[in-house]
């Protein structure tokens, strides 16, 4: 007797103004109208996806002090335009990327609660950690914390907004009109936490959400970030799109999560991914050789490899070979707000050097084949094949798929690819679940009988 088919987890993230999208396509729209959103979300719960997702900036990021247009610019604040989403949805998960660094773990728990209230139980966090001093300059504490004691202060963060949820019983409002009694327990919400990031005590004021907690998403790829998603996530953002890797990766995580005390399966597994269809493979190819070259122009092609070079790079050819330098990686930096993408730059552009060689790649092409990569191209069956033969294999679990128009590029996958996905059984027909965690195939969140105040110890 074959075992039941693995159900693919699909979530949508909206691209902002970057080189993985075409603001310039005539088919794409606002970046900041709220029907832009609307009509992504609404697609997305069309073709039956866990979450809708929106990443975030903090700070517009420069080169050489000026504001370049290669990147989000002016998108709203996330948590307004989820809650705004929770309103024209009905089923779909409402996930938001929030900073660990620059906010304060009551408040933001705060909103991420009332954000489960007004959906139904459909909110979602992805916890991130801020890089640099630049983004920091935006913000009072100016910011800057080390690798390490950005994880230090996440892990707590996330623990104290979990402690601040759990904070109140499921059964702690009885609204007993008739004895005048609402609160089952004046100490509703109470706690008190002292750590060392941390020292706050006080009573929680929003009650337990229809989730329990609201699903925490968080990415990991260092030994210390694995440990920490293992530890505090419910999903993860894998880096991995080749089948080896990343089977490798799924099984480390399970591993790690046994370590953390924490049942295999307990965490979902999902990459980011965009996608060409056409109706031949060979019409999908052509159409994305043409999208690859709109989202990198020479200009932005220059601009993506100056993120590792740290050198100005404007005088270089984008149509002629790499730049016969090397790095700069103590240098003032040519781009700001922007991670390093790479810890060591020379070995980067050693093995940047060596596939320009082999394949006769100019920068251009180079900056293509690194920064501008689809990981689905070709028919609709051809992409649903691949899909699910990788999920199926425990590469993932599931997806978040984007696209390079805004906002209209997923209605294509949900009305070809979507239903072969159904037909075969690897997704779902309809929303089985009445929340995000349900949809998701999570564990329910425990209920703790015993409420007394704890803290982290310091």
């Amino acid at each position: 007797m074959s075992s039941p088919r693995k159900q693919i987890i699909l979530g949508h993230y909206l691209g902002g103004v970057n080189h993985h999208t075409v603001w310039s396509d005539p088919a794409a729209g606002s970046q900041i109208a709220f029907s832009s959103f609307r009509h992504a979300a609404q697609a997305a719960e069309r073709g039956k996806f866990d979450f809708f997702f929106l990443a975030e900036g903090l700070i517009l990021r420069e080169r050489l002090g000026q504001i370049f247009d290669q990147d989000i610019v002016g998108r709203p604040d996330t948590l307004p335009v989820l809650a705004s989403l929770a309103a024209v949805t009905e089923h779909l998960g409402l996930v938001g990327t929030l900073n660990a660094t620059f906010n304060e773990p009551y408040e933001l728990a705060r909103q991420l609660a009332s954000l489960d209230h007004l959906s139904g139980g459909r909110a979602g966090w992805n916890v991130v950690t801020s890089f640099d001093a630049f983004t920091g300059q935006n913000f009072r504490r100016g910011g800057f914390l080390h690798r390490d004691d950005r994880y230090v202060r996440a892990e707590e963060f996330v623990a104290l907004a979990r402690q601040l949820w759990d904070s109140w019983a499921a059964d702690a409002i009885v609204a007993d009109a008739e004895n005048g009694r609402f609160l089952r327990d004046a100490a509703a919400g109470t706690f008190r936490h002292s750590g060392r990031q941390f020292d706050v005590a006080g009573q929680f004021n929003v009650p337990r959400s229809p989730q329990g907690r609201p699903v925490v998403l968080q990415a990991g790829v260092s030994p210390q970030g694995r440990d920490f998603a293992a530890a505090t996530a419910d999903a993860i953002f894998s880096p991995y799109h080749e089948l080896g890797p990343a089977q490798e990766y799924y099984r480390d995580i399970q591993a790690r999560l046994v370590r953390a005390g924490r049942p295999p399966g307990s965490v979902k597994l999902l990459p980011g991914g965009t996608f060409i269809l056409g109706d031949t493979e060979a019409d999908a190819v052509e159409r994305q050789r043409e999208v690859a070259r709109a989202q990198v122009s020479g200009r932005t092609a220059q601009i993506l490899l100056e993120t590792v070079w740290n050198r100005d790079l404007s005088g270089y050819d984008p149509d002629g070979p790499l730049p016969d330098i090397d790095p700069d990686p103590t240098g003032p930096p040519v781009i700001q707000g922007r991670a390093r993408l790479a810890e060591d730059p020379f070995e980067t552009v050693r093995t940047w050097r060596a596939l320009a060689e082999a394949n006769r790649y100019s920068l251009r092409d180079l900056a293509i084949r690194v920064f501008s990569h689809t990981e689905f191209v070709g028919t609709p069956t051809q992409i649903a094949d691949r899909l699910d033969h990788f999920v199926q294999n425990d590469g993932s679990d599931g997806f978040i798929l984007g696209s390079h128009v805004t906002p209209g590029g997923i209605d294509e996958f949900v009305d070809k690819v979507v239903p072969l996905l159904q037909e075969r059984g690897s997704l779902r027909a309809e929303y089985s679940g009445t929340t995000l965690r349900d949809n998701l195939g999570l564990p329910p969140v425990p209920v703790a009988a015993d409420r007394t105040p704890q803290g982290t110890p310091a």
